[in-house]
């Protein structure tokens, strides 16, 4: 008699999101296709900290999810998107209350504070339960974490050329052989659910 696995509890797993040039718009388009009990999200996007709070509450009302701007130690839960904090480093840990998001420093990491590679570091003891995304923009902030999330366990993934402002980014992560699945922005959301329902195989390939 087959036998389903076990459920998941909601917050099994965490989407983190890195975006720099052209990420306001593809991560409208992200969140706006998310359901309402998507994962526990965490956003990073190089933004001035002024534009932070208000961008946070533009993709609150483009979704249904409540999109905040992170505050230091506060937990994360299904239904949830934090974004970093324009002028800090966000690093993510699993507690024993679930996730939780931390500050970790000011300093500049690929030309960046905050850096979505720190945010993907931060995360490679949890890659399992981790869904990497690598957005548009500019430079190489992400590639390296988002491999080694993937080298760990991790899903991975990265908007396509055609629909990235500036193929910076997601170009690196893909030659280092970084990324599972590549897809516009409105289907990033779908794919997760897909890969969370366990409709998709977590490794369509080996990691490098």
């Amino acid at each position: 008699m087959n036998r389903r696995p076990p459920a998941r509890p909601p917050d099994y797993f965490l989407v983190a999101i890195g975006a720099s040039t052209g990420g306001p718009q593809a991560l409208a388009s992200l969140l706006s296709s998310a359901p309402a009990d998507f994962p526990p999200t965490v956003i990073v996007q190089h933004m001035p900290p002024s534009f932070i709070p208000a961008f946070a509450a533009h993709l609150s009302h483009k979704s249904r999810l409540a999109v905040s701007e992170a505050r230091d130690g506060e937990s994360i839960g299904p239904g949830r998107a934090v974004l970093a904090p324009g002028d800090a480093h966000l690093v993510v840990a699993r507690t024993a209350g679930g996730w939780r998001g931390f500050y970790a420093g000011q300093d500049k990491v690929n030309n960046h504070c905050p850096s979505i590679d720190v945010l993907f570091e931060s995360l490679t003891p949890f890659a399992p339960r981790v869904i990497a995304v690598l957005l548009t923009g500019m430079g190489c902030d992400g590639a390296r974490g988002l491999l080694n999330l993937r080298r760990h366990g991790a899903i991975t993934i990265a908007q396509d050329q055609a629909s990235c402002a500036v193929y910076g980014m997601p170009k690196v992560a893909a030659a280092l052989d970084a990324v599972q699945y590549t897809v516009p922005p409105h289907e990033v959301a779908p794919l997760i659910c897909t890969l969370v329902a366990g409709r998709l195989p977590y490794s369509p390939k080996p990691a490098p």
